[in-house]
């Protein structure tokens, strides 16, 4: 963590440091310590923006429209700047100076917090639960080094180039990936382990709380050799060499981790610039580059694609091995203990498969085995491998809602929540002084003098000035998956990815207080596999033990899945459910006495009605001659999104649901 921070003083291009760990290990501690080591700042004197006046290129607006010179310069400390968790728009950007608006009648730029931070340290705690838009704003303007604001009438620009240090806990939540690639480096901290480790460190605390005047003396001397150590990399960094050999090396790495764009190979390349520097080196070499990288790569490095499937097996010449594979192709698959008499005239019937749609009648001569025959056609397969969930979150749109939660942002109703903007009012009671203020302040001057002997007041506020406050707030999601369990699931351990996608939710959901249920359908019913729930002990028991085998009641899976999202609405009319299906489609159970097929899409045909549920399709249907695209069909009728087999993939599962909610 020392180390990336030094790194980036000597180098600010890099882009600043993520520290990700535990509470109490000192972060912001060390920010400010380090800013706190470096050499004072030239600025301009009495400009909020702490622009350089020798370098006309790092001056604002202001400073660039007046002319200033050198002359007027000023001496400034290096500043560390925390950012608030509920802090806003304005806050963070800046906007119109109200006092200057109501005295003059003009706008004038007020400097927020980006303007403060310029040349220094923007210390943001818990950056994994600040809005996205503000973690977006500030990392634009870190990257461009400068802030533009066009709001409220106001249209100004300055520099702002400053270092970004975030903080955050894994355990609560991780940054969209966007937003981690824009954070030059990532490290991880942990607490000191070693028993006499910890025990210093109750000294040092205990002496510096006695008499910190001694204490900081006690270090001068290695402060000082670190400050001046600092200046000195500063100035060697301009020399620096790299090879292209070095280069090449440095494109390897990032291609053999699989980052995304080009970002990752400038940020190892600056780093082990500064690493050559710090240890007054004017080459770098391939130890500078591995070290860089072991701080580049951790928060971009993503996961190998998956190779590509195994050809297809030859032909086999014995027929009764054909016969048995053309058997295992037909849509009845679901009912492995039944038997098929294929009269001659039905030789052909696979080339008239693949011309006509599937009829939903498929052909038995015994009915379903009872007893043993039947509890020995079934199989139970293993929880996939878990993995950290990407945030999952439905669009956001302008309905006010109630609850609690970490998963979706939505607007509330209630005077809970972060107020994010302001918006002209309707009655709700919930005024936003400030921007009330701000949006009366240009007309004070012309309202005083229009005002009547009478009115005397200091400010005069109409109905059309007044706003009203814009709250966001998180709120949990109830997420269905209704898994087809019937036979043709068990081919190829396809339950296997399921059961791990599930379960990875509801580790998520534990983080995020979602809910999250399972309904399954299998042997002539549906039921309810993992009632809604967030308890991790249960959802891992009753995913453990759950069966595959036997026919496919798609009619009766749908009406489960549906009843159980339905009385979710009952009792949460605004809430946004996500109902994932995730079957081949081939049923051959109807609830009435109609055609399987025909029965389920009328249902489903109904179930699209209601628009507050998000349907998803994962089609299982196996690759093959033989397709009768039943999965695709049920997707259209639903107005839901469809994707085929290779996307029940686990990761490939929770993708489904973050792009398409």
């Amino acid at each position: 963590m020392k180390l990336a921070l030094i790194l980036n003083a000597i180098d600010p291009g890099i882009g600043g440091v993520l520290i990700r760990g535990e509470k109490g290990t000192a972060k912001s501690t060390a920010v400010r310590s380090l800013a706190a080591l470096l050499p004072d700042l030239m600025v301009v004197a009495g400009c909020p923006y702490s622009c350089r006046p020798e370098h006309p290129a790092g001056l604002c607006e202001t400073c660039r429209d007046n002319g200033t010179e050198p002359l007027t310069s000023a001496v400034r400390k290096v500043k560390v700047v925390d950012l608030p968790l509920n802090a806003t728009e304005d806050m963070v950007l800046g906007g119109i100076d109200f006092g200057f608006a109501v005295k003059s009648g003009f706008r004038r730029f007020h400097p927020g917090l980006l303007a403060e931070a310029n040349r220094g340290f923007l210390y943001i705690d818990e950056v994994n639960l600040l809005d996205d838009h503000i973690v977006d704003v500030i990392l634009d303007a870190s990257g461009s080094g400068e802030n533009i604001v066009e709001r409220e009438g106001i249209s100004f620009r300055h520099p702002a180039r400053f270092i970004p240090v975030g903080t955050m806990n894994p355990e609560e939540g991780d940054l969209r990936p966007q937003f981690l690639d824009r954070f030059g480096l990532c490290v991880q901290v942990t607490g000191e382990t070693d028993p006499e480790g910890r025990i210093e460190l109750m000294k040092r605390r205990e002496a510096f709380d006695n008499n910190p005047e001694t204490f900081l003396k006690r270090f001068e001397r290695q402060e000082k050799n670190l400050a001046d150590q600092i200046v000195r990399s500063q100035e060697l960094l301009t020399g620096i060499k790299l090879t292209e050999k070095t280069r090449t090396f440095i494109t390897e790495l990032c291609l053999e981790n699989n980052v995304a764009g080009h970002r990752a190979d400038i940020v190892i390349e600056r780093t082990a610039s500064a690493l050559a520097a710090y240890e007054e080196r004017t080459e770098v070499n391939v130890d500078d580059v591995n070290r860089a990288a072991s701080m580049a790569l951790p928060h971009r490095r993503r996961d190998a694609m998956p190779p590509p499937p195994p050809p297809p097996p030859e032909k086999p010449e014995d027929d009764s091995q054909e016969k048995d594979e053309n058997k295992e192709e037909q849509p009845d698959q679901d009912r492995p203990d039944e038997k098929e008499d294929q009269a001659p005239d039905q030789k052909d019937q696979s080339a008239k498969e693949i011309e006509e749609p599937y009829s939903g009648e498929l052909k038995e001569e015994e009915p379903e085995q009872k007893g043993d025959a039947k509890s020995s056609r079934e199989q139970i397969f293993e929880i996939g491998e878990t993995f950290k969930v990407r945030k999952i979150a439905p669009a956001k749109d302008r309905v006010l809602r109630r609850g609690s939660g970490r998963r979706s942002r939505t607007r509330t109703a209630q005077k809970q929540g972060r107020y994010v903007k302001s918006a002209l009012s309707k009655g709700r009671g919930d005024i936003a002084l400030d921007a009330t203020l701000r949006a009366a302040a240009p007309y004070q001057l012309r309202r005083r003098l229009d005002a009547e002997a009478h009115d005397n007041l200091t400010l005069f506020i109409k109905e059309e000035d007044i706003r009203e406050k814009v709250r966001e707030k998180r709120v949990g999601n109830f997420i269905l998956f209704l898994v087809d369990a019937s036979g043709s699931m068990g081919a190829r351990a396809r339950m296997v990815a399921s059961k791990g996608a599930v379960l990875s939710l509801l580790l998520d959901a534990y983080q995020k207080r979602d809910r999250v249920a399972m309904v399954t359908f299998r042997r002539g019913e549906a039921s309810v596999n993992l009632p809604p729930t967030t308890s991790i002990e249960l959802a891992a028991k009753l995913l453990g033990e759950l069966p595959v085998g036997g026919r496919t009641p798609l009619s009766a899976g749908l009406i489960k899945g549906f009843d159980l999202i339905r009385i979710h609405l009952l009792k949460d009319p605004s809430a946004r459910p996500i109902f994932i299906i995730i079957t081949d489609g081939k049923t051959n159970e109807a609830i009435g006495e109609g055609k399987p097929v025909d029965e389920a899409f009328s249902f489903a045909q109904k179930m699209s009605l209601e628009d507050r549920i998000k349907y998803v399709v994962v089609d299982t249907e196996q690759l093959g001659i033989i397709r009768f695209g039943l999965a695709e069909k049920l997707a259209s009728v639903l107005c839901a999104d469809y994707f085929k087999i290779e996307d029940l993939k686990a990761d490939e599962l929770i993708d489904i649901t973050r792009r398409n909610i």
